[in-house]
């Protein structure tokens, strides 16, 4: 498993880095592909679960989101909410299956903002003053916070975190992320030259990407768990499916956003 894991590592990682680094239009068109695929993968498991999202929609919904990152114009973000919320409900009319009817439209929706609003972060993000060192502090701090938790948990775990979502977890492994983004954040801020923001946002950051990452790991395992699977899916050998890989970066990206507009800038 771990050598499947870092083999699809060696592969994917160079891949990303390349669009991070050159931006527009190859990030655009690796998000779009993520996108894509990890609302592909959201549906199944909602199909899995007993449910009939309206995948074609969603999907094609959740892509626009990524699109919308190229509009200038204020008011596409409000109409492209409001399609993403009517066009689904509407859907029901021709597909209307009873008491499954709702759930069909909430699993819809989840999938084009959890996947496609919250993924288009990773653009907006890069599109900032420093934003291609931003992007980077944020994939590998929360690299550093999945794999600091792992290897921590596996080592000195012994309480679990949630076992009745992933019996995994440990609040060992939990402060192991906590204490590895940390490190990393504050080594990658440096690095990138961005460290001129000083050291009391550095921290709080580094601490808030592994809580964050931690979150979103644990939100997919509860998806998974509802829906009997144990992955979302099987695309990255020795990671699942592409939802397994983006479940914390997800949450990181959005949290990175708002801390540098709100906080840093």
């Amino acid at each position: 498993m771990l050598r499947q894991r870092v083999i699809s590592a060696i592969v994917a990682i160079p891949i990303l880095l390349a669009a991070i680094w050159f931006g527009d239009p190859w990030l655009s068109i690796v998000v779009s592909l993520f996108v894509l695929l990890g609302t592909f993968e959201f549906y199944r498991l909602g199909s899995t679960a007993g449910w009939q999202p309206f995948s074609i929609i969603g999907i094609i919904l959740a892509l626009l989101f990524i699109l919308n990152t190229h509009s200038d114009d204020a008011k596409t973000m409000p109409l492209l909410i409001t399609g993403a919320i009517l066009i689904p409900l509407t859907r029901i009319i021709w597909q209307y299956d009873g008491q499954k009817a709702f759930v069909n439209w909430i699993w819809t929706v989840a999938g084009v903002f959890y996947v496609g609003w919250m993924m288009s972060h990773f653009i907006l993000l890069r599109d900032l003053d420093d934003g291609r060192s931003w992007v980077l502090i944020t994939l590998f701090a929360t690299f550093a916070s999945d794999t600091s938790a792992y290897f921590t948990g596996r080592s000195l775990g012994k309480h679990k975190m949630a076992p009745a979502i992933s019996p995994g977890k440990t609040w060992e492994g939990a402060i192991g992320g906590l204490i590895g983004a940390a490190v990393a954040t504050i080594a990658l801020i440096i690095i990138t030259g961005v460290d001129d923001i000083g050291y009391a946002k550095i921290i709080p950051l580094g601490f808030l990407i592994s809580i964050f990452a931690q979150v979103g790991d644990l939100t997919e395992s509860a998806l998974k768990r509802n829906a009997n699977a144990k992955d979302a899916g099987s695309l990255i050998p020795g990671h699942g499916g592409v939802l397994d890989r983006l479940d914390s970066i997800i949450f990181t990206i959005v949290l990175v956003y708002y801390y540098v507009i709100w906080i840093v800038l």
